[in-house]
């Protein structure tokens, strides 16, 4: 059985020392802060996040379920990617579970094991097993708010990407 999320003092003091380094622009192995506009209260919330990257494609996972950063993001669906002094406002869309099951069966390997105690899967479980593990963590597709722009010009007429 995963390990269940629990915000306690010891993860929290991580969390804070792992904000104040991406902060100064320390880099922490795909580390980024995400900061998105509150859904309730409209104020701007950080946290930091791994990014999952292959073939130019971009993806934040959610390890520890539906917490408050990724309800914040699907209500949002835009948020700022930061790393010392470089920021990116980029477009967040949440993939099926069939899509996120595969990016989560590509990439488990690479996730830390203190991460990997939270799912209910291997690297080598089947895609099937992936599939009813996804909808506990959800995934998100990223892209520069310029590239879905730059998408958006191209697409034919009467057919915007995103509204």
């Amino acid at each position: 059985m995963a390990k269940t999320y629990n915000s306690s003092f010891t993860f929290r003091l991580g969390l804070f020392i792992t904000r104040t380094m991406l902060r100064v622009g320390m880099s922490m192995g795909g580390m980024t802060l995400l900061t998105v506009r509150g859904r309730k209260s409209g104020q701007l919330r950080t946290t930091p996040v791994t990014i999952v990257k292959q073939n130019g494609q971009r993806w934040i996972t959610a390890p520890f379920g539906a917490v408050n950063w990724v309800r914040n993001l699907r209500a949002a669906g835009v948020a700022t990617l930061r790393v010392g002094r470089h920021t990116e406002t980029v477009s967040a869309t949440e993939l099926s579970t069939k899509e996120a099951a595969l990016v989560l069966k590509e990439h488990l390997d690479s996730f830390p094991s203190f991460i990997r105690q939270y799912y209910n899967v291997t690297p080598a479980s089947s895609l099937e097993e992936f599939e009813v593990e996804a909808p506990r963590h959800p995934v998100f597709l990223v892209k520069s708010l310029s590239e879905w722009q730059g998408a958006e010009r191209n697409a034919p007429e009467g057919k915007a990407l995103f509204s």
